[in-house]
């Protein structure tokens, strides 16, 4: 079976592949993704969990696509995702594993990513990863400078299939659209003035 390429930008994710985000910001970084992925989105949620996605504070169009499903137990989580990836026409599996992934569950996730050409994105607990991930992703908001966008520091910390790196992004979480900050960078010649 062939793959897909990696994405040429640095921010999106590899199709058909389960990727991990730690960090405070890591539920941000789900919905920059889920407003970015077309299609029907699943978010797994443990049934006893505090928190669920409100509606109105979604981006854009993201929440008449999304469907939440709330297992009882860490062994039917398992099972949704794997189904959920399973199934072909998902844009983006998003889960909440309480428990952290064995090599074993991971490797089944990435089988079943492949098998519904779907990708996963697993919002974990810092230090949680499975060695199994595609990319692990360190997500953290950044004090707010400006009143319409929300800034963050978005860490490639593990990648199999290219280099690591480390973002700024604005972000005003409403759309799909983004501003990329790049990284300064020492200047070894003089830059060039106009005359």
């Amino acid at each position: 079976m062939q793959l897909d390429p990696p994405p040429l930008e640095p921010l999106a994710l590899a199709a058909r592949r389960v990727h991990e985000a730690e960090g405070f910001g890591r539920r941000t970084f789900a919905l920059f993704q889920a407003a970015r992925h077309p299609g029907p989105l699943i978010w797994v949620i443990p049934a006893h969990a505090p928190h669920l996605p409100m509606l109105r504070g979604l981006p854009d169009g993201v929440g008449d696509r999304l469907h939440v499903i709330r297992p009882k137990n860490e062994i039917d989580l398992l099972w949704s995702i794997e189904e959920a990836l399973r199934a072909a026409p998902v844009g983006l599996v998003i889960a909440e594993p309480e428990k952290p992934l064995s090599l074993l569950a991971g490797r089944r996730l990435q089988l079943a990513a492949e098998t519904g050409k779907t990708t996963g994105l697993m919002l974990i607990c810092e230090g949680a990863g499975s060695n199994a991930a595609e990319t692990r992703w360190h997500c953290a908001p950044l004090p707010k400078k400006t009143a319409d966008s929300t800034p963050h520091r978005w860490s490639l910390s593990k990648n199999k299939k290219g280099t690591l790196g480390s973002w700024t992004v604005y972000w005003n979480g409403a759309t799909a659209a983004f501003n990329l900050v790049s990284a300064t960078g020492e200047r070894h010649e003089p830059a060039e003035t106009p005359t």
